[in-house]
């Protein structure tokens, strides 16, 4: 018995302070890496759509679904199939999106050639590290109003 109560208390834990690869990104850090996604994306008060859909509740939020902004084919796909953004989904796809759309597609059974060949309008290479990703995932959900 003594053994479910240490378990449902990790849970907890790990519930409240979110995954262990994010319980240590930096906010700060992660505004200096979001300069890369500037160009395209807006965060914040005053975001608006640019070329890329701006991020503010991005968490929670189904692949392709903010309401009034045009998104490829596979987004949209990937929405209707049941992706949603997480720490997860999103570090994965900031990592290299173009290998991470034609990946994640077939995965949710789409085929990428109903899909405009899987690709996206966004043009951005990805972030390799894993420390850039996971800091600018914690910058993204100060944005966010119902957090995950």
């Amino acid at each position: 018995m003594r053994n479910w109560s240490w378990l449902a208390l990790g849970a907890l834990a790990l519930a409240v302070c979110g995954s262990p690869a994010f319980a240590d990104a930096d906010a700060k850090k992660g505004k200096k890496v979001f300069k890369k996604c500037k160009a395209c994306h807006m965060v914040g008060e005053k975001a608006k759509k640019r070329v890329g859909p701006p991020l503010n509740d991005l968490f929670g939020r189904k692949a392709g679904g903010l309401d009034g902004f045009k998104y490829s084919k596979v987004m949209v796909g990937l929405g209707e199939a049941g992706l949603v953004w997480n720490e997860e989904t999103l570090s994965e796809y900031l990592e290299s999106p173009k290998k991470w759309l034609k990946a994640k597609a077939p995965e949710l059974g789409l085929k990428c050639e109903d899909l405009s060949g899987c690709k996206s309008k966004m043009l951005f290479s990805g972030l390799r590290k894993k420390k850039d990703r996971a800091n600018i995932v914690v910058y993204l959900k100060q944005f966010d109003k119902t957090p995950e």
